[in-house]
């Protein structure tokens, strides 16, 4: 009988903050994958608010809580990476990246990397349609509600956990220069 290989998955992003709708792709995946590697990475388009130790950690406390409550399964663990996500799935051994469309603009975006990932790197891209409560979520809209706004357990409870919203509060507390740029109007991605 041939030996089963596991089927890894690599959930890429640059989770800054990470949101209830990460947390529904990393549920959904666990039940598709024998393991997901949650790969927090850094996009150079964009502003980080946290830096890769403190979304790691951020994360790992969530999905320590997730696999406690259904430990039966795909096993999952957080890593940051740099660099291409292919170049990083490939050096994992991963079959699939993992991805969640929120919309047609997420899904029209997402396509043109799976053709060309698969094309270049030979690696399939497995897709997750969003729950409708997570359909308008965003890493980006949740730092403009972090940056404007003042009930943020309140505003942001909807949004992402509160583990996440906890430590917002803190980088606004100390003014985080991302959060000051988006308050003044700039574009804080």
């Amino acid at each position: 009988m041939p030996k089963h290989r596991p089927h890894l998955a690599v959930f890429p992003g640059s989770f800054d903050p990470v949101t209830f709708g990460h947390l529904d792709v990393i549920a959904r995946g666990r039940r598709l994958f024998d393991e997901v590697v949650v790969a927090v990475g850094r996009n150079p388009g964009k502003d980080e608010l946290f830096s890769a130790s403190e979304r790691v950690e951020l994360v790992e406390q969530l999905v320590a809580e997730m696999c406690k409550t259904e430990p039966e399964l795909g096993d999952v663990r957080v890593e940051a990476f740099t660099g291409l996500t292919v170049d990083y799935a490939r050096s994992i051994g991963a079959s699939a990246l993992l991805r969640g469309i929120r919309n047609l603009s997420d899904l029209q975006y997402e396509v043109q990397f799976a053709v060309t990932n698969r094309e270049v790197a030979d690696i399939e891209t497995a897709f997750v349609v969003a729950g409708q409560s997570f359909a308008y979520t965003s890493s980006s809209l949740i730092k403009q509600i972090a940056a404007m706004g003042d009930e943020l357990h309140q505003t942001l409870a909807s949004m992402c956990p509160k583990n996440v919203i906890d430590a917002i509060v803190r980088k606004k507390q100390e003014k985080h220069p991302v959060l000051i740029k988006l308050a003044s109007g700039g574009a804080g991605d």
